[in-house]
């Protein structure tokens, strides 16, 4: 699958909006599941889910029964400024879960200690706060040495916009193609119902 510039993203989004399906709308849906381009150079060639994490409830989950699913991973925080931010992931993933988009949470309590709860407590919080139906992981690091495998993966990886390097802040999302291929990295402060993360969501989606 071509790795997509945010800017077409959003420039094929806006066709669509304003002229329905338009020739412009058109080859923009063309050139972003069609084209044969080569992959970048730094394009991750491995899968993202081939890994098995723990749920919340304790579940032993293998990530790579979401490989055929467009796949938003998000690390998470309960006493976080951006912790409304579960309201809109939870909305996006109700709004497109039948179009095959699954929402991975990870809690984390790496920045600022604001993920202090036990797994229960992290569960608890988010059912009956957000009406979060989506599925929650237990417990993670992101950075440094005890970071789990995903994470040490993710963040090698040089994605637009956000670049590579260390998780910055909670809330910080990554897409993953139906390949199981990392594509794009959204910073913390990018809200579920941005513009170009939604047009990002939708492409990716859109191709099956």
């Amino acid at each position: 699958m071509r790795h997509v510039p945010i800017a077409l993203l959003s420039s094929c989004r806006l066709g669509l909006l304003a002229g329905g399906l338009s020739l412009f709308a058109v080859a923009c849906l063309q050139t972003l599941v069609g084209a044969d381009d080569k992959q970048p150079a730094t394009a991750d060639t491995t899968s993202a889910l081939d890994q098995t994490m723990k749920s919340l409830d304790g579940e032993k989950i293998d990530l790579s029964k979401y490989k055929g699913k467009v796949v938003l991973i998000v690390n998470t925080a309960s006493e976080c400024g951006l912790t409304p931010q579960y309201e809109g992931l939870q909305e996006l993933y109700e709004k497109h879960k039948d179009q095959g988009l699954v929402v991975l949470g990870f809690p984390c309590n790496q920045f600022g200690k604001q993920e202090p709860g036990s797994a229960k407590e992290i569960s608890e919080f988010c059912t009956t706060n957000y009406g979060v139906t989506f599925t929650m992981f237990d417990k993670v690091e992101v950075n440094g040495d005890g970071a789990c495998e995903l994470y040490k993966q993710l963040t090698k990886l040089d994605l637009e916009p956000a670049g590579s390097g260390k998780i910055k802040w909670n809330f910080e999302k990554f897409l993953v193609n139906r390949d199981g291929q990392p594509v794009a990295r959204f910073a913390p402060k990018t809200a579920p119902d941005d513009d170009d993360f939604v047009a990002a969501v939708e492409a990716l989606l859109a191709d099956k």
